[in-house]
């Protein structure tokens, strides 16, 4: 049975220095019992200070037995700082002893698919399915890590679009995205809720009305993170100002 919490923090880095903890906490519990552990990244200020932080202090996980995946990606050319995964890579993964084939990027459009974003999507979702156990289209990933824009995007889900009403494939393309650059990849609804934990790690007064929406069980058509749900889990770490519009 999965559990919903929210937890408030009195701002931002109290927030990401929480949410480090536990990431150490459940990695490494996931590293005892199967030797290996399986995360996806996100992007976006608060996404990024997570990494950073990780690169300062991630405890006891050993990098080298985690598998990383990214919840989307900008289908922009390779090292392009606008990529998350360049993000990521420059705020922890270049600093860890990760290893290089354990690390997951979703196809830049320089690459062999360039002008292809279906094909790039469809290259990642066989990816996914390559992980999966027991015909699983996907590895049951131990921890998904999301942002969130103002209206409620997660990924690049946003609202009442094609890629939020996926119930089917675990990757899509993206091409009118309304936040720039207009052309992404994306993980779907299904494949995030593949994963035992889910954290939406939120920051702002501006994202308060779409958290209080979320969390009041709106519909995921008109804000997405509202489906962001884990099988075991699903965390919001809010700073106060997220959270302003919640009830005490």
């Amino acid at each position: 049975m999965s559990e919903t919490s929210v937890l408030r923090f009195l701002d931002a880095d109290a927030l990401v220095d929480a949410a480090r903890s536990r990431f150490v906490d459940v990695v490494t519990a996931a590293q005892a019992a199967r030797g290996s552990a399986s995360v996806v990244l996100t992007g976006g200020g608060t996404g990024i200070a997570l990494l950073e932080a990780l690169r300062k202090d991630s405890g006891g996980i050993d990098w080298g037995r985690v598998d990383v995946y990214f919840g989307d990606e900008r289908f922009l050319p390779a090292g392009d700082p606008e990529r998350n995964e360049v993000q990521a890579a420059d705020a922890l993964l270049n600093h860890v002893a990760v290893h290089p084939d354990r690390v997951f990027r979703m196809a830049a459009s320089d690459g062999p698919h360039e002008s292809d974003p279906e094909v790039a999507a469809a290259s990642y979702a066989q990816i996914l399915h390559s992980h999966g156990v027991d015909g699983e289209r996907a590895p049951e990933f131990d921890v998904h890590l999301l942002g969130m824009g103002g209206e409620g995007h997660i990924n690049s889900l946003f609202p009442h679009t094609d890629a939020v009403r996926e119930t089917t494939h675990y990757v899509v393309a993206v091409e009118n995205s309304p936040k720039p650059p207009p052309v992404r990849i994306t993980l779907t609804l299904p494949a995030v809720q593949r994963a035992k934990h889910v954290w939406l790690l939120v920051s702002g007064a501006a994202k308060a009305e779409a958290v209080a929406a979320a969390v009041g069980g709106a519909s995921a058509d008109d804000v997405p993170s509202a489906g962001a749900i884990g099988s075991e889990s699903t965390v919001w770490f809010l700073d106060e100002a997220a959270a302003s519009e919640l009830e005490k």
